[in-house]
């Protein structure tokens, strides 16, 4: 059911000709979601307000709206007219290349939050994933505060008046810091007393958002509140000793707290459960008593049917009502390319095991015993090359077929017994596409002015002659059989991320595997190289102005989703997926997760630092990495893509592996994939030696059933 235009002309003619609240007031709610800012009335009717992109969070703060969003900060003193406010906030350039011709998209860098300072509604605090921006007049003019740490990764703002203007920012690695924004020579403070650590590390967890309020208590300074992204904890500051004091917490091992919303005695926030009210202060109950708010949940679920997107954020003022991260209540693909692809079970098949029936048939045979459905092969291998014969000439053209199997041969065989293919390509380490043409698709070294190659010092014994040169002028005995650092090449070779060339052709080459036959794309690689001592003399030379790393990890991932009608999946470190940070690799998950409908870390153990979680019982810490990283990834993803991860189905010589790797090793991390609420997973061994996946788990007696029935009462 619409309004009828004639009743939304009136609103639109009562708004102009009585200044700002009547058009306002007609909403019961304002709603943000992908389809924009939508008025709800007392009926149920959505009536659009502003449309011109995604909207995340909204504020109405004093005289003003304003909408967070894919376009920045937009603002409304009446919900009719918006106006951009994205004046001194950065902008990022993302590239275009379409039938041969670039162009280029200027956008608002992605913003992480926005708070109003509530006793003076026109200070404003936002962030990118590096730098905090403050605004005194409304969000017309932003000036840059900086960044307490160097690595990305800032979730939340906010900002007070204690009495003295303060800033205050979370980081996802490094916790929260303050700025007291108008002393002499301000710099950013740690504040980090108080706050839940992340087990086995010197940092506290991620803190999703920080509330301010005014106290209901006349001569109170505001009142602060805290919580935490992965653990279910709520914090109040206690300003003065510079602490935060646990407030609520709830039981389990994993729980994010996110919008805090706080309503006089009140505090609302939205969780993976549902929304839920503590009722504040309530010092002598402990634990504080609680309400959930399925009623706020029902209204924002018939809020997004009316609009036909979910709702992401919305606003009631009559009911005091702020919230947003509403996706968590109701998750949604955001692809049809995602379904099909979801739950898959698969392992990881060398290519050169897929040449021949008889090689291949082991590979059978497991895909059977184990109940898996997938199967992962290089089609674009580490070294470049394709393993495939190529029937694109602009495919041809570039890349060089190395013992190539036979692709309908491999199609024919997995799709009789129902198994889902993913071709494997490699996308920026290639070595074939670096020396073709001299070089012109490479990273480049500005020192020898040759395609850049990563290299490190090795250390070697010195030569027989070499010591006897030391002897024969005098060197002390102890140096002749001393080791020298030898310089020695990594075995990497790069072309250029910024090189709208290369993604054509992996555009090119994606098409021509989903056309005979292969179900998904899986790109590996999709960064910028992070290894060598000379990393600093890397140039990438088809970088444009105004790009940076992840302009161009968004601007290839862009092209390819347009031009690639098939899922997609992205491999990405263990410790991308763990944290919310891109750090020298560019892989952003929060961002990676628009173009994309599989994500793929590599949680490996053996790959985390030996102690990370390693806590009593240590033998479980392959399940910890894997349940709580597959749920991690999923919140920092916001809940648009499938999170399937690789397991370690391999042996490394490191000192956790050395006394724990065995099938239980193996078993866990599946186990821990499958409780996040996310069955699938690829088996990852890079030689093909698959002993150790675990059997199928077999179906629970009636006994077993009532067991644990009963042991989830008694939690």
């Amino acid at each position: 059911m619409r309004m009828h235009n004639s009743f939304f002309c009136f609103l639109l003619l009562l708004a102009a000709s009585s200044g700002v609240p009547a058009f306002a007031e007609s909403w019961t709610t304002v709603v943000g979601s992908a389809r924009g800012v939508h008025g709800i009335d007392a009926e149920g009717n959505a009536v659009p307000l502003w449309t011109d992109g995604e909207v995340r969070t909204l504020l109405h703060a004093g005289n003003q709206w304003l909408a967070l969003g894919d376009k920045g900060i937009t603002a409304s003193a009446d919900l009719v007219a918006w106006e951009s406010r994205n004046a001194g906030l950065p902008v990022k350039v993302i590239k275009r290349f379409d039938d041969g011709r670039e162009s280029f998209d200027r956008i608002v860098q992605e913003l992480k939050d926005l708070e109003a300072d509530p006793q003076d509604p026109r200070v404003l605090v936002t962030a990118t994933k590096d730098t905090v921006f403050l605004s005194r007049d409304g969000g017309r003019i932003w000036k840059d505060l900086g960044t307490p740490v160097r690595t990305n990764g800032i979730k939340s703002v906010a900002v007070a008046s204690l009495p003295r203007l303060t800033v205050f920012v979370s980081h996802a690695i490094y916790g929260v810091h303050y700025l007291e924004a108008d002393k002499a020579g301000a710099k950013w403070v740690e504040l980090n007393a108080g706050l839940e650590k992340l087990e086995t590390t010197d940092n506290p967890d991620e803190v999703a958002d920080i509330a301010v309020a005014a106290s209901p208590i006349a001569g109170e300074p505001p009142r602060i509140w805290a919580s935490q992204s992965f653990k279910p904890i709520v914090y109040r500051l206690d300003w003065a000793n510079k602490t935060f004091r646990r407030l609520w917490s709830a039981a389990g091992e994993f729980g994010t707290i996110e919008s805090l919303n706080p309503d006089g005695n009140l505090l609302r926030f939205v969780g993976r459960e549902g929304i839920t009210e503590l009722a504040y202060p309530a010092s002598d109950l402990n634990p504080l008593p609680t309400k959930p708010r399925a009623d706020l949940a029902a209204s924002a679920a018939r809020a997004g049917k009316a609009i036909v997107s979910p709702a992401l954020c919305l606003v009631s003022e009559k009911e005091g009502i702020e919230l947003s991260e509403l996706w968590m209540l109701g998750r949604s693909m955001p692809s049809a390319f995602g379904n099909p692809a979801a739950g898959r079970q698969g392992l990881y098949l060398p290519v050169n095991h897929a040449a021949t029936s008889a090689l291949l048939a082991p590979y059978l045979k497991t895909i059977e015993s184990r109940a898996l459905d997938m199967v992962v092969v290089d089609m674009k291998d580490d070294y470049g090359r394709l393993r495939f014969t190529p029937r694109d000439p602009s495919v041809a053209a570039k890349g060089r077929s190395f013992n190539p199997i036979d692709i309908e041969a491999l199609v024919s065989t997995m799709k009789a017994k129902g198994v889902w293919l993913v071709a494997r390509v490699v996308v920026f380490k290639d070595p074939e596409l670096a020396k073709l043409k001299g070089g012109k698709f490479a990273v480049w070294d500005a020192t020898t002015n040759r395609p850049w190659v990563g290299w490190y010092n090795a250390q070697k014994k010195k030569e027989p002659a070499a010591a006897d040169a030391l002897a024969g002028a005098g060197a002390p005995a102890g140096d002749l059989n001393e080791f020298e650092l030898v310089p020695t090449n990594y075995d990497e070779r790069w072309v250029d991320p910024y090189s709208e060339e290369v993604w054509d052709y992996i555009a090119s080459l994606s098409n021509e595997l989903i056309a005979r036959g292969f179900d998904e794309i899986q790109f590996d690689y999709i960064r910028f190289p992070t290894d060598g001592q000379n990393l600093g003399d890397a140039r990438y030379r088809w970088k444009d102005a105004g790009m940076d790393m992840e302009s161009a990890i968004l601007s290839f991932l862009s092209h390819v989703r347009s031009r690639v009608a098939a899922p997609i999946s992205i491999d990405i470190y263990g410790a991308n997926g763990w944290y919310r940070t891109g750090a020298r690799t560019g892989q952003e998950v929060e961002l990676l997760s628009r173009y994309v409908d599989v994500i793929c870390p590599m949680y490996y153990p053996s790959h985390f630092e030996q102690g990370f979680l390693a806590g009593a019982p240590s033998e479980l810490r392959p399940y910890r990495i894997y349940y709580r990283g597959t749920l991690r990834t999923d919140q920092i993803a916001r809940g648009r893509v499938i999170v399937r991860p690789y397991v370690q189905a391999f042996y490394l010589n490191v000192a956790y592996d050395r006394k724990y790797y065995n099938l239980d090793y193996v078993r866990l991390q599946k186990d821990g994939v499958r409780d996040a609420g996310f069955p699938g997973l690829t088996y990852w061994n890079n030689g093909g030696r698959y002993d150790d996946i675990p059997l199928p788990d077999l179906p629970k007696t009636a006994e077993e059933l009532e067991r644990a029935e009963h042991d989830r009462r008694l939690d």
